[in-house]
């Protein structure tokens, strides 16, 4: 039986939605309209349109209001600027269709030598067919770019060395439970819904009171990314794990 892949964004937010443990680690998310971008602009500020499906942080558009209803919305490297809300919502209407995007509330992301991050978190079905949270990884914005994915130019680094200076080793311990806690309960929650669900990928967004935000479940994640982390343990686990539920092929001596 192949592994499950759930494309939608939406379907995957909607279904997390349904538990009331994680609800609160969840930004508003809301489909793509004019109205809706002006009413979280005006309760946000900032937000992030992104495509339903779509990988590797491509099609994703920062969205900002300043003040004097000043607007600005970025794409990759550019940045275009608008004195008013209507030229804005056009022009990025314009640069979003056909395709069917998403909004979702704008969390400042911790920083790192002044460059955002945010953290990858890999699940896996184990050799007990129970979820485990086997990876944890940061990745470091390009200091161009709005996205932190890898492909898109992301430095993948430690979660140590990003939380260097912010956390003691003690609560890095604690928060690295955490992280590894909550990611069981998404795949769970997930689960439910897309049964034959075998890995996740989580991207947390940490804020700065540390509150950890899940900004999207990747159910095809690149588990390659791990190959970047001092420890080659984590690699390996992932691997084997990769191999045991069908993803890649056992080698053969």
């Amino acid at each position: 039986m192949p592994i499950q892949r759930v494309r939608s964004k939406w379907a995957k937010t909607n279904s997390l939605l349904k538990s009331t443990e994680l609800t609160e680690y969840i930004p508003e998310t809301k489909r793509w309209s004019k109205n809706t971008l002006q009413a979280m602009l005006d309760a946000y500020k900032m937000v992030y349109v992104k495509p339903d499906s779509g990988t590797f942080g491509s099609g994703v558009i920062r969205v900002e209001k300043r003040a004097n209803e000043y607007y600005s919305f970025q794409m990759g490297t550019r940045k275009r600027e608008f004195h008013s809300f209507d030229a804005m919502a056009h022009q990025l209407q314009q640069t979003i269709r056909p395709q069917s995007y998403l909004i979702q509330r704008g969390i400042q992301l911790l920083r790192h030598a002044n460059r955002r991050f945010d953290i990858r978190v890999m699940v896996q079905k184990n050799n007990h067919n129970h979820w485990e949270s086997t990876g944890i990884i940061g990745r470091l914005s390009h200091p161009a770019k709005i996205v932190t994915n890898y492909h898109s130019g992301g430095t993948p680094m430690s979660m140590e060395q990003l939380m260097s200076g912010k956390l003691s080793a003690s609560q890095l311990s604690a928060y690295h439970f955490r992280l590894k806690k909550l990611g069981v309960s998404v795949a769970k929650q997930l689960q439910s819904q897309y049964p034959r669900l075998k890995e996740i990928g989580i991207d947390v967004a940490v804020d700065s009171s540390f509150k950890p935000w899940i900004l999207e479940v990747n159910t095809l994640p690149d588990p390659f990314i791990f190959r970047k982390l001092r420890d080659k343990s984590v690699f390996r686990k992932i691997h084997r794990y990769c191999v045991l539920y069908g993803r890649f092929k056992r080698k053969r001596h």
